[in-house]
């Protein structure tokens, strides 16, 4: 009994030491964060240490600790908490709450994989955005829900089963667009999700909120729309030694025309994806660009919807093979579209229609034409956003569609300020910015290339490669477009021989198999020995996914001759390949 009496009080002693070391952590901890609010003359260092003893984690300095690493110096810039700065635009004294190496701007795939980039190799990042938009047009309104959107009209109207169950799926007419928008919400969360656990896996700092700068080093933190009571409230401010800028672009509205978008009845890329109208019978589209098309597209292989298409140019997709714009528009057509090239909208309007008893469209043209349809998508061009940014702070200027320009370093103007991503222009793909966002960062802290190899040195054959790798393009119309390489135009243009050759879908086995018959590759090669590989282009089922296997090719230096002797699985449309290969060298033998 007295021994059990011992250890009990030992317990509770044990216990009140506890306590008291709790305490005495949390004391320190609230000094700190108040000498870090208040700028006084402790350094960051030993404030973010105490933090970390505080909270029994260690972070990141305690970790490098832990592993018996020394705390690196600090730039001399960023060594003093109390250093003020007085912005020439403001004229007023600033004191950083916090203290890095790099702030990105916005959440994309440029700005995601620039911060992960820089924070693997030990920079101290912070990444900006509004909480409700974490991942940013690519996971919300552009990339990631237009394909979904894609691919959930494709499940419904059982585009890939019509040759197995009946010509069209039973879930048709019970289709709407709230059962398309909330697969869309679906994947969107999950996104978004894997960004953020990526970002706080690879020890970057999210905040919540709206940046703008006060000068090129320091970036004001505002409360985010998500908070009603706080918008447009400070909530930090930021010195950083770089910024990144990737805040990505929105749709474009018409001057004169902005007030006609009600999201119901006329509406851009980004009010399509809410659920606010109804399935039409005729879709009209103002734009044949890539998201005009993708939708029209999309649309139009729904039955019972007709889609009408116009655009101001006489050609769609100029940097894309005639012979898959030809080819999209032919399977189109098939589907009840209607192309209106060469002729510009000078009127919308929306008007009451007694019959349907709802409001319906009309689109005057400037050849005197009228177009009519139950809703219309406006989708011409893309601007900037730029216009919260404050740049003329920073000593920065945007062009009149918001966006920066910059060097072949993705550097703009201000020797301290990147940028990547749709921000500066094309080919505002999703594909392109993670790969300009980790280059950026790269040239930004003179990394070299993202990746290497152990034993592996600046200047070997995969930097020669990743520098020369050709860019390839998908476009997720119905069906979908990809391409790879030089096109004919470009090869005749630069006066280049070549020879051409096809591969049909409805040769391939894979393609009666999944009832996708409808398509072609295209492969572009030098009538001239070596014969090498110039280019490849492919349309229908699968085409964005085999069309890295030409890529890859190419971007080695491969000969046509390769795809003949390769052996390829069966049945694959990857065996396009082979059969194109030999119908081009057979041609060129003829």
């Amino acid at each position: 009994a007295d021994e059990a009496e011992r250890v009990r009080r030992s317990c509770l002693g044990g216990q009140r030491a506890r306590r008291m070391r709790c305490m005495r952590w949390t004391l320190q901890a609230r000094a700190a964060r108040a000498a870090a609010r208040s700028g006084s003359g402790r350094t960051r260092g030993w404030w973010q240490r105490t933090l970390c003893a505080a909270s029994g984690s260690g972070g990141m300095d305690g970790q490098k600790h832990a592993n018996g690493e020394s705390e690196p110096a600090e730039p001399r810039s960023l060594q003093s908490k109390t250093e003020t700065h007085t912005p020439q635009a403001h004229g007023i004294s600033v004191v950083s709450d916090m203290e890095l190496d790099l702030v990105v701007i916005g959440s994309g795939p440029a700005g995601q994989k620039g911060a992960i980039n820089a924070a693997k190799r030990g920079k101290r990042v912070a990444i900006v955005d509004k909480g409700t938009m974490l991942g940013g047009v690519y996971v919300h309104t552009g990339t990631v829900p237009s394909k979904t959107f894609r691919e959930a009209i494709h499940h419904f109207v059982g585009l890939r089963t019509r040759g197995f169950l009946s010509e069209y799926s039973s879930h048709q007419a019970q289709l709407s667009v709230r059962d398309i928008i909330n697969r869309v919400g679906i994947v969107g969360h999950w996104q978004s999700q894997v960004v953020r656990d990526q970002l706080l896996r690879n020890r970057v700092t999210v905040l919540d909120g709206t940046a703008r700068f006060l000068d090129p080093h320091h970036i004001e933190v505002l409360a985010s729309p998500a908070s009603p009571n706080l918008e447009g409230q400070r909530q930090r401010v930021l010195r950083t030694k770089y910024a990144l800028i990737a805040t990505g672009t929105t749709p474009v509205r018409p001057a004169g025309w902005a007030d006609l978008f009600d999201g119901k009845v006329i509406f851009d890329s980004d009010q399509i994806l809410a659920d606010r109208w109804e399935l039409p019978k005729d879709f009209v589209v103002v734009g044949g660009g890539i998201i005009g098309l993708e939708y029209a597209s999309m649309l139009n292989a729904l039955p019972g919807v007709r889609t009408t298409i116009i655009d101001g140019k006489n050609e769609l997709l100029p940097f894309v093979d005639s012979d898959l714009v030809g080819a999209l528009m032919y399977i189109m057509r098939k589907s009840g579209a209607n192309f209106k090239l060469g002729d510009s909208v000078v009127d919308i309007s929306r008007r009451y229609d007694a019959v349907t008893n709802r409001e319906r469209v009309h689109v005057d043209l400037a050849s005197g034409r009228r177009v009519h349809g139950d809703n219309l998508l406006y989708a011409v061009g893309r601007q900037g956003n730029t216009a919260t940014l404050n740049l003329e702070a920073a000593g920065l200027k945007a062009n009149k569609r918001g966006i920066l320009q910059v060097d072949a370093e993705f550097r703009t103007s201000v020797p301290n300020i990147f940028a990547a991503g749709d921000i500066i222009g094309f080919p505002q793909l999703a594909s392109t910015s993670i790969h300009q966002g980790r280059q950026a960062i790269n040239n930004m802290f003179n990394f070299g290339r993202t990746a290497m190899l152990p034993g592996e040195s600046a200047g070997s054959v995969a930097d020669e490669l990743s520098s020369s790798s050709p860019l390839p393009y998908g476009i997720y119309t119905s069906p979908e477009i990809s391409l790879v390489g030089a096109t004919e135009k470009q090869l005749l243009a630069d006066k280049v021989p070549y020879e051409v050759g096809y591969a049909k879908f409805e040769e391939l086995a894979k393609g009666h198999m999944l009832n996708a018959r409808e398509g072609f590759l295209k492969l572009l090669f030098s009538s001239v020995a070596p014969h090498t590989v110039l280019g490849a282009a492919a349309i229908g089922e699968g085409a964005t996914e085999f069309i890295h296997v030409g890529q890859a090719v190419i971007a080695h230096g491969g000969c046509v001759e390769y795809f003949v002797e390769a052996i390829t699985n069966s049945p694959t449309f990857c065996e396009a390949y082979r059969i194109a290969a030999l119908d081009g060298i057979n041609r060129a033998r003829d």
